[in-house]
């Protein structure tokens, strides 16, 4: 997948920076970095990397206020690489449109396993797909069905939109608020139990071991995510 794909590395440490670089050009990708929030938001806008790693502390700008900025022009992914470890810190960057966070210190395997999760992601969503599958759950999105091993779920409309949900943004935090939104609108972005009882419906009919979930992910006061078989 690598090829040709360019990465802007975000980050005021030169360390930070030297580590990257090595890191993904081993992994076999372009890299070119910038120490400020007004350095990012030029190389993105005339650069168009296929992809941004964003530290959230930056010397002139908070890194979410580059999110905020980018998203008004480009769904460049992004991939928060942050020492921030608040759940709340998380929460807005995913909801300004970041596409995942990596929490340092972290492996480098770990993070190019996110990157070709966020260039996967980004590619699927630029195309309508009609048939989506994660292992042995198939959707078929125009004909409204669902199956597992080939056999069919039977599931409620909420239960369909939210596998799909899950399901097109694969590999990606989806956080409480973009799933209540996207599934039961923004007049119950924080109705919580909405979303446990849907939650637990749904694993009901995916999941063997709903103690042990294999599909469906937990990220602890954040939200959910399908993660790719591959990861």
């Amino acid at each position: 997948m690598s090829g040709n794909i360019r990465i802007l590395v975000v980050d005021d440490e030169p360390q930070i920076q030297r580590f990257l670089k090595l890191g993904l050009n081993a992994g076999g990708f372009s890299v070119t970095t910038a120490a400020t929030a007004a350095e990012a938001l030029k190389a993105i806008a005339s650069s168009a990397p296929d992809l941004v790693l964003l530290d959230l502390g930056l010397p002139d700008l908070d890194g979410k206020e580059v999110i905020r900025q980018t998203r008004a022009f480009s769904a460049v992914p992004i991939i928060i690489v942050s020492a921030r470890e608040r759940e709340s810190e998380k929460i807005e960057a995913l909801d300004l449109g970041a596409d995942d966070y990596v929490n340092k210190p972290f492996g480098i395997g770990e993070l190019l396993a996110r990157i070709r999760t966020a260039l996967r992601h980004h590619n699927i969503a630029g195309n309508t797909t009609p048939v989506l599958s994660h292992g042995p759950i198939t959707v078929d999105v125009a004909a409204h069905r669902a199956s597992k091993n080939g056999e069919g779920l039977k599931l409620t409309p909420k239960e369909f939109d939210l596998l799909l949900l899950l399901l097109r943004n694969s590999g990606r935090v989806m956080t409480h608020r973009q799933i209540l939104t996207a599934i039961w609108g923004p007049a119950h972005a924080e109705d919580m139990q909405y979303l446990r009882v849907l939650i637990g419906q749904l694993r009901g009919k995916l999941e063997e071991d709903q103690a042990n979930p294999r599909f469906i992910q937990t990220e602890p006061g954040i939200g959910y995510r399908i993660m790719p078989e591959d990861v």
